[in-house]
């Protein structure tokens, strides 16, 4: 692994969460030399991050602020199959965030959906069926406007042609698909194992942005995410999604929240490139992008769309932007396109937001989850922290 760190670190305000042996999950400043304690300016992320101005808030109390331990070792130990939990290690650096996701975001990983669902989620129909579709949309679809006047003439002219999708709906229509990935305190962190479910044969990484968003519907950070997802559970039926988006270890945050301030904001995270890397011990290597310049709706759309009259968060959100990567690169068969193998190493990176590592394994054989919410505010209560 290389270091987890965006390549300003020494401008950025980063927040990582450490679990500890004497004191459970702990919020924490990250540097590349250590770990710094910010329980007394908030006991949780998701209080942080309903701050106002939360690196303003930090950058008063920075010299106050106890040593909690020494970032190098923590990223070795963070980095093992099975971390030794007597010393600290990372977590994801959200907590009380539910976590939600925007899908179909982008026009590439538009048509992959679509030839998810008319291939009925068979990896061995992908290739005839993206053909098919490719031959007819194109990339005419990169310019158009979700929700606009010329949108809807094209899902017009694709329902004559009988190609129209519930994807391409929420592709080009005005209502955004925004559904839950998994539950607060589910997401892995940087070095963890990440999930697959054992029954699924056609699956992918999806390297994408993510938004830490306030109660009020601000943006106060962003961090790198995989929403790991399972293409032939929801290419069967698309009400098969909770399957195949919400396991255990099926979702890795981090390595940090990076808080906006005056050397990182909203517009530095619309002109974010992300990159991913698979690789595993055989000498396969998959590499893909995700442009956020590429993406058809607004970051600060999707949020309003996730938090406004209709619906609130009192604790906020995490919500993955989606991702414009689409896995065609042929693996195991030709025509079936990617799909992954128990060890494969996972690298979402950023240059500005740094670089999140995990390893697949399937999720029953992953460390079950045990440490949820009750657990974090028993620890906290224990520091009298609440």
């Amino acid at each position: 692994m290389t270091s987890p760190f965006p390549q300003d670190a020494d401008r950025a305000v980063l927040i990582a969460r450490v679990h500890t042996p004497s004191l459970g999950a702990v919020l924490a400043l990250a540097t590349p030399e250590a770990l710094y304690d910010l329980s007394s300016i908030a006991p949780t992320s998701a209080d942080l991050l309903a701050m106002n101005d939360p690196a303003a808030q930090i950058a008063a109390k920075r010299s106050q602020l106890p040593k909690l331990a020494d970032m190098q070792a923590v990223l070795g130990n963070s980095q093992l199959a099975e971390p030794d939990h007597s010393i600290a290690h990372l977590l994801a650096p959200c907590d009380l965030q539910p976590i939600k996701a925007a899908g179909v975001t982008f026009v590439a990983s538009m048509l992959e959906r679509v030839i998810e669902e008319q291939a009925r989620g068979d990896a061995s129909k992908a290739l005839a069926v993206r053909e098919k579709i490719s031959k007819v949309i194109g990339d005419n679809l990169r310019a158009i406007v979700p929700g606009s006047d010329k949108a809807m003439q094209v899902k017009a002219l694709l329902m004559e042609m009988g190609l129209w999708s519930q994807y391409l709906e929420v592709g080009i229509g005005k209502d955004a698909e925004v559904f839950t990935k998994s539950q607060a305190m589910s997401a892995v962190g940087y070095g963890a194992q990440i999930g697959i479910h054992p029954e699924s044969h056609w699956n992918n990484p999806e390297p994408e942005v993510v938004l830490a968003v306030s109660p009020q519907g601000i943006v106060q950070g962003v961090a790198l995410g995989n929403d790991v997802n399972l293409r032939d559970v929801e290419g069967r039926s698309a009400l098969l999604l909770g399957k195949a988006k919400d396991n255990n270890a099926s979702c890795a945050i981090g390595p940090f929240i990076r808080l906006f301030d005056a050397n990182f904001t909203i517009d530095d995270a619309r002109q974010a490139e992300v990159r991913l890397v698979v690789t595993d011990d055989k000498g396969f290597m998959m590499e893909g992008s995700s442009s956020m310049q590429q993406i058809s709706r607004d970051p600060l759309n999707l949020v309003a769309q996730t938090l406004n009259a209709n619906h609130q968060y009192p604790d906020g959100f995490m919500l993955f932007c989606g991702t414009m990567f689409a896995p065609t690169q042929d693996r195991f068969a030709k025509g079936q396109g990617f799909t992954h193998a128990v060890g494969d190493c996972v690298t979402v990176s950023s240059p500005r937001l740094g670089e999140l590592t995990n390893w697949v394994n399937t999720c029953d054989q992953i460390t079950p989850w045990t440490y949820g919410s009750r657990a974090l505010m028993r620890d906290l209560a224990r520091r009298g922290l609440l």
